[in-house]
């Protein structure tokens, strides 16, 4: 998508402070951290929020979620919180489905 700033960073159009690349993902320190730790993992193929998947994009979270499990272990990073906002009343602010690994401070529940 031509004007998805996720898909823009994803290309290489816009920088960012990479954390990891594969073929299928792209993970990068968020620009506005909630925690101390906060990265971002994203396809690189545009779903704009979960809700707009197919069946058929299962693999593609499953890989969100590997993609967060191996940069954690690369890092050292034992306890975190993984988090998908569907929506704009949930959080969401870029139209790209995307994952944010959140660490290094205390959580509390509910969030929010």
């Amino acid at each position: 998508m031509s004007d998805c700033l996720f898909c823009k960073i994803a290309a290489g159009l816009i920088p960012c402070d990479k954390v990891y690349e594969d073929d299928d993902y792209v993970a990068f320190a968020d620009i506005n951290p909630q925690a101390p730790v906060h990265i971002l993992v994203v396809p690189r193929r545009h779903i704009a929020k979960v809700a707009d998947m197919a069946p058929a994009d299962g693999n593609l979270v499953g890989g969100l979620f590997d993609v967060a499990a191996k940069i954690c272990a690369e890092k050292g990073i034992a306890d975190y919180r993984l988090v998908i906002n569907n929506g704009a009343e949930a959080g969401q602010s870029v139209f790209h489905i995307h994952l944010h690994i959140l660490a290094g401070r205390s959580f509390g529940w509910p969030p929010g």
